[in-house]
């Protein structure tokens, strides 16, 4: 077997051939480890990543819909950096956030939440329409 991976000291065969030994037990598919896993195993994991993908801050999101900080800003008609700064913020004006949802092509709804139910807030819809 020839030496592929050369360090300051020489050719490391034995240490490329345990390597490669490693490499073969540690590569499976996903779907192998999925189909190892049990049923309630399998439905953790689907809880586990909806949760996950439910709740999110803005540069996910903008990431999750592959897009970038760039071609967020030229739908804005902004540049680049206001974008970033905007992700940052943990405060901002509801018109501003749904300019940026909307760049993404969705929609921001404003829900309350109570212990007896959720209500949309309608009032904040109609100054979409209306901006």
């Amino acid at each position: 077997m020839k030496c592929m991976y050369q360090l300051q000291t020489g050719c490391m065969t034995s240490t490329l051939s345990s390597f490669a030994v490693k490499e073969k037990s540690m590569a499976k598919r996903f779907s192998e480890l999925r189909a190892a896993m049990s049923p309630d195993a399998r439905a953790q994991a689907s809880e586990l990543t909806y949760a996950m993908l439910s709740e999110m801050p803005l540069h996910e999101l903008r990431q999750a819909r592959g897009l970038s900080q760039k071609m967020l800003a030229e739908v804005l008609h902004v540049q680049q950096p206001s974008i970033a700064k905007m992700e940052k913020r943990t405060d901002m004006y509801l018109s501003t956030l749904r300019s940026h949802i909307q760049a993404m092509g969705g929609e921001l709804e404003v829900i309350a939440r109570f212990p007896d139910g959720a209500v949309k807030i309608s009032n904040f819809a109609e100054l979409g329409a209306q901006g």
